[in-house]
Order: C-alpha cells, then sequence, then structure tokens
C-alpha cells in the first residue's frame, strides 16, 4: 500500500466526497484524517464496507462514555504527578486572536483522538482474526443514542508543511522526532502548532520532561487499555475478519496490506502522539469533557 497517496476532501466526488462527510460529522470534527485520506486512495472499496461496519460503534452512549473516559484516563496520570501549566496568549507570545485560533484546532483534534484510537486498536484486533465485542456491555449506555456534547470552538486544521518549518525549531523538532520515533517529519499535531513557533517552542519547553516521564508512560498504556476495553464491549459486531473482507472481494495480498496498516498505525509512534495530544489540549483550555 501507498501510503504517500491520499485522496484529499478537495478532490473526492460522489460517494466518497459524501462518506468524508459522514466521517466529520460522525467525528464530531471538521477534519478527515490522513488515515482515512490515504485508505480513500489505496483501497476505496475497502474503506466504504469498513465504514458501514464502523459507523453504528460511535453512535451510542457508551461511546461518548468511552471519549470522556479517555481523556480523563491520561490526564488524571498526569496530574498526580506533574504541575501542568495552564497558558494565557501573553506567556506563549502569541496574539489572542492566534491563541483562540490555536485553541479552536486543539479542540478539533481532542474530539478525533479518542475515536482514532478507536479505530486504530478495532481495526487491528479485527485484521489479526481476534475477537471484537468478546463481552459486550449489557447496560444500557451500550445501545443508548450519544448524547449532545457541545464543541462549539473546534475549528478546521490547518498546518505548516514539514519542510517549511522555521530553522528556529530546528532543535525542537529533532528532540520531537526522537521521542516519538519519527524518522523524519511531524505528525498533524505539531505541524498544527508550529504555525506558531513561540507556542510550539514554549509548550515544548514546558512539557517535554512530563512526556519523557514515567508518569507519560503509564498515561498511554492506560488510554491504550482504555480503548481495548471498549472494543471489547461493544454490542454491535463489525465484521472486519480477514475471511470477512475476503467474502467481499479483497485478494490475500489486499487483506495483508491493510493488516501492515493496521499494525503501523496502532504500535507505531502512534501509541504515543495520541496520548500526548490531549495533554497539549490540556494546557491550552482546549479539553472536552472528563465526564457525562
Amino acid at each position: 500500500m501507498d501510503v504517500s497517496k491520499q485522496v484529499y476532501e478537495s478532490e473526492a466526488t460522489g460517494w466518497q466526497r459524501g462518506l468524508y462527510d459522514d466521517i466529520k460529522t460522525t467525528f464530531r470534527a471538521p477534519v478527515v484524517n490522513w488515515f482515512f485520506r490515504t485508505l480513500m486512495a489505496n483501497q476505496p472499496e475497502f474503506l466504504r464496507y469498513a465504514w458501514g461496519q464502523l459507523k453504528p460503534a460511535f453512535e451510542t452512549r457508551a461511546f461518548a462514555q468511552y471519549e470522556v473516559t479517555y481523556r480523563d484516563t491520561v490526564l488524571s496520570v498526569l496530574e498526580d504527578d506533574h504541575a501542568l501549566p495552564q497558558y494565557t496568549p501573553t506567556a506563549v507570545g502569541v496574539s489572542p486572536a492566534e491563541f483562540r485560533e490555536a485553541r479552536g484546532q486543539l479542540a478539533t483534534l481532542d474530539t478525533v483522538i479518542p475515536r482514532l484510537a478507536f479505530v486504530f486498536e478495532l481495526l487491528d484486533t479485527a485484521l489479526s482474526g481476534d475477537a471484537v465485542g468478546s463481552s459486550p456491555s449489557e447496560g444500557w449506555e451500550s445501545t443508548a443514542p450519544f448524547p449532545d456534547l457541545d464543541r462549539e470552538q473546534s475549528r478546521s486544521v490547518t498546518m505548516t508543511p514539514f519542510e517549511d518549518v522555521p530553522d528556529s525549531l530546528a532543535d525542537t523538532v529533532t528532540a520531537i522526532q526522537n521521542l516519538h520515533g519519527f524518522d523524519s517529519g511531524l505528525p498533524t499535531i505539531y505541524r498544527s502548532l508550529a504555525q506558531w513557533p513561540s507556542l510550539l517552542d514554549t509548550m515544548w519547553n514546558d512539557l517535554e520532561s512530563v512526556l519523557e516521564s514515567d508518569a507519560f508512560e503509564v498515561a498511554c498504556v492506560s488510554s491504550w487499555s482504555h480503548a481495548e476495553a471498549h472494543v471489547s464491549s461493544l454490542p454491535y459486531t463489525p465484521r472486519l475478519a480477514p475471511s470477512d473482507l475476503r467474502d467481499i472481494g479483497l485478494t490475500d495480498d489486499d487483506v495483508t496490506a491493510l493488516q501492515e496498516l493496521a499494525d503501523q498505525f496502532r504500535h507505531g509512534p502512534v501509541e504515543t502522539v495520541l496520548p500526548a495530544v490531549t495533554l497539549y489540549a490540556n494546557v491550552l483550555g482546549a479539553i472536552g469533557p472528563r465526564q457525562l
């Protein structure tokens, strides 16, 4: 699978555009993640099928409970071990308007992160042939509708291209890559923050020690365990095992490529990047609710 290929929102037409709109509505955020854009470019029919299998899982009150608990799972561990900063525009060297924009973009990413963690955990589990929904919840919330969680401050996420990141951030970029395990480039969160170099530099200087701490390692493990538990508790079982995909016409090579992609997203740098976004959203005052 060529992970450099993507179908961007501006390029999507017909059912592909409709599916992107559905993803944005279901994810409650004005953004379609790189993961979905890559699948649309390489395996569009799989994505259309998989989304039909995945969507019901996002529409229950149990998923809302998973979402808010995800945030609290990460932050409670860190707050017990560190005094986390809370920033103002002056403290990070940006204007109030720039601060509002940065906070709005972080609010969007904060909404998306628990959903991506769930998708990556579920697909890795299902494509490995392991059971999904093996211990379905019997509670009311497992099938009750998703509640109204207002995120009016969310904004579209814009980013600085990696090659345009200012030279003044060179040391910060290297430290970020080393911590998360990137050989090159930067993930979305950092390219977004790089639009405001003083903001990224200040946040990194203040939070690098937190991200290198034992507490953050515990927070990462706990967040993924939380996603795993929710995958196990699903009342509706997506049919995404290798045998299901062969039944809809995918070849063995197709299935292998999807397994490798799912493994890359579940077990690569994303293991630490996703919980880090929750931390960044918190210190900018962009964090969503931590309880229903």
